[in-house]
């Protein structure tokens, strides 16, 4: 899949950082604080939820490079609970600190435009890998997704392996969310999850962060896929 985005190089001391974000804005695709109470939902229309599995994958095998995804702009949705958040992916050798985010996000300015390519297969591949059992066995800490919550902004800390097993979840929710019952009325449904993907933790209120989906309005413009577009018949030709 090709990709655009904004790339842009801020500097926080001697350290340069490569920071990419969406070159269109996802606006009809919501995240709330997960940390507020125990559960997050991302909830998003068939195109914010297949750019976001692009951006995962891109963050897969991107181990430098931080992806932030600005949301708190996005329209508000019907079903949208918590305190909107911005989305950040980065592995741990990014070196990036949430403490730190608020100085060179006011930094991101004058990013040059850039075209991107994921490899779905490969995605898929190593999405595969994540989950074996000898994965799971021997699993380290950086193969979690590990959630942190600064400036209004969730940050998702992970290896490579998960991020590409958390967009094909992404790729599913895209897919199979139009398919839903409730969507051709509008209504928001609960999808998919990342909920396997987070560091593990046995506690009865473990965090939890959801995948929904929901078409945006005009509803009479959205088909669901495998159905014909409805069109309209011609007017006769006046005398």
């Amino acid at each position: 899949m090709r990709l655009r985005v904004r790339e842009f190089r801020p500097r926080t001391g001697p350290r340069e950082h490569r920071v990419v974000q969406p070159w269109h804005p996802l606006r009809h695709t919501t995240l709330n604080d997960p940390l507020g109470d125990s559960w997050g939902y991302l909830l998003g229309d068939h195109d914010g939820l297949s750019r976001l599995a692009a951006l995962f994958s891109f963050a897969a095998f991107s181990r430098h490079t931080i992806v932030h995804v600005p949301l708190r702009e996005s329209l508000p949705r019907t079903y949208a609970p918590g305190v909107p958040v911005d989305l950040v992916l980065a592995h741990p050798s990014a070196g990036l600190r949430p403490s730190a985010w608020p100085r060179l996000r006011a930094r991101l300015r004058d990013g040059r435009p850039l075209t991107v390519r994921t490899n779905e297969e490969r995605t898929a591949a190593h999405a595969a890998t994540w989950d074996t059992e000898w994965e799971r066995r021997h699993r380290r800490a950086t193969h979690w997704l590990r959630p942190e919550v600064h400036a209004h902004t969730l940050f998702l800390f992970g290896g490579r392996d998960v991020f590409a097993a958390a967009a094909t979840a992404l790729e599913a929710a895209a897919g199979f969310g139009p398919l839903q019952k409730r969507a051709l009325q509008g209504h928001d449904a609960l999808v998919a999850s990342f909920t396997s993907y987070l560091e593990p933790d046995h506690r009865w209120d473990r965090l939890e962060i959801g995948i929904g989906f929901q078409a945006h309005p005009p509803l009479h413009r959205f088909t669901p896929p495998g159905r014909p577009a409805s069109r309209r018949r011609p007017r006769a030709a006046s005398a």
